[in-house]
């Protein structure tokens, strides 16, 4: 275990191996969060249903239960973040994460599919993943947005690779052992990483947070750390779980029903699939240049941004055609999708603190991975009544461009507000 440098050495800034090496393993963790995504539980549906006589119905109905019910328990994962700390909690998520994936390949019926769907939704989507991101914001300040993108790119390359192979893993050993060894998997990398890899903040290794106590630039912008209460009050808080919750409601709804979409816009079905791989390069490219601008800019600018994206790429869907057409609204949805995530990811720390960071986040991430679970629904109501997705998706092209509005409107949190005024134009925003 590594020891805590004496108290007469003076600390040095994370911008070296230590929170680097955080931003590895958290990058990890996060991409371990794929079991748990939609994208890898699609490749399972079909085969549940031939196997277990179970209607596609029924498993989407419990799907929208284990994932509303697994989003309910994040606010309290998020306090225990904050009172055990990341390193403790990971660890307990890995467990709990790969023993649910274990059971879940011996599940027989539609009770059993539904427990265990909560169980992957809380653990996997959500509390791995907050758990990673939440670690990388208590190490990182100045470097913060760059530290996340670099995490959330990784962690999105890894779990786009997810569907394919788990499609050829079904196909070649079928869908209870995919779940197993996914299981197997999250234990033999998630379990190492909490233990040997996570550390909670910098001065468990003799270190301090760069742009911290000691840096001039940064020690008169200091935020001071708003309680889950307090923060529940600020409007900016609900500016930003409302561009997640629109974000992870249309982004999924578009997921969940694509090959559709697009072959109902002329596009062949394998086309239509192939449409993910351009979102995907896309996201990652985005996160990447938002994690390096975020730290620069104000949010008055960049969440604004990122929810026209969103807007933009609702409404070229309904246009969208075999070829280029196609091809760019993949990469507008990929983008926009990301960047939202990423904005969220860098600016929940920078307005509200650290000292709470773990409950308030996890208010955000309950939201955020609730609203998942109606967007298909919505959508599949609105083709059915209107007999395609056009008016869904030009009415959800709506949603993004309002709250990009009220993150315009809306007051920040006052520290933010007197932070930005004491900064000089030659610094980075905290």
């Amino acid at each position: 275990m590594t020891t805590t440098l004496p108290s007469t050495s003076a600390p040095t800034p994370t911008g070296g191996f230590h929170g680097w090496r955080i931003v590895g393993f958290a990058a990890v963790a996060l991409a371990m969060t794929a079991p748990g995504q939609t994208v890898a539980v699609s490749a399972f549906v079909d085969p549940l249903i031939a196997d277990l006589g179970i209607s596609r119905s029924a498993i989407s109905t419990a799907y929208l239960i284990g994932t509303l019910t697994g989003a309910a328990a994040l606010p309290a994962v998020g306090r225990l973040v904050d009172r055990y700390g990341v390193r403790r909690c990971m660890l307990v998520i890995g467990v709990v994460f790969g023993a649910v994936l274990v059971a879940l390949s011996v599940v027989s019926g539609i009770v059993g599919l539904t427990a265990g769907f909560v169980g992957i939704r809380m653990a996997g989507q959500g509390a791995l993943g907050l758990a990673a991101t939440t670690v990388t914001a208590h190490w990182f300040r100045r470097r913060r947005g760059i530290a996340l993108g670099v995490v959330s790119a990784v962690g999105a390359a890894g779990i786009s690779l997810a569907p394919l192979l788990l499609e050829r893993l079904i196909a070649v050993h079928g869908w209870r052992t995919a779940w197993l060894v996914e299981g197997l998997a999250v234990w033999a990398v998630v379990i190492p990483v909490a233990v040997f890899g996570i550390r909670n903040r910098p001065e468990d290794v003799g270190q301090r947070v760069d742009g911290g106590d000691g840096d001039a630039r940064f020690d008169g912008g200091a935020l001071a750390d708003l309680s889950h209460r307090v923060a529940l009050r600020t409007p900016y808080f609900w500016v930003l779980s409302a561009s997640v919750a629109t974000s992870g409601m249309l982004t999924t709804a578009v997921a969940f029903h694509q090959i559709s979409l697009l072959t109902e816009r002329g596009l062949t079905a394998a086309a239509a699939a192939a449409n993910f791989l351009p979102q995907t390069i896309a996201g990652i490219a985005a996160t990447l240049l938002v994690g390096a601008l975020i730290d620069r800019t104000s949010p008055r600018v960049v969440l604004p941004a990122a929810m026209v994206g969103l807007t933009v790429a609702l409404a070229w869907a309904t246009r969208a055609g075999p070829g280029w057409s196609a091809l760019g609204f993949g990469v507008a949805l990929g983008a926009a999708s990301s960047a939202i995530r990423t904005v969220e990811a860098a600016l929940t720390p920078r307005l509200f603190g650290l000292g709470h960071l773990g409950a308030i986040r996890g208010t955000v991430t309950a939201v955020n991975v609730g609203s998942t679970a109606f967007g298909p629904v919505l959508f599949a109501v609105g083709h059915d009544i209107t007999g395609s997705y056009t008016q869904a998706l030009l009415i959800g092209s709506t949603l993004p461009l309002a709250v990009g509005v009220a993150a315009i409107l809306a007051p920040l949190p006052g520290s933010e507000r007197r932070s930005r005024r004491r900064r000089p134009r030659d610094t980075f925003p905290n």
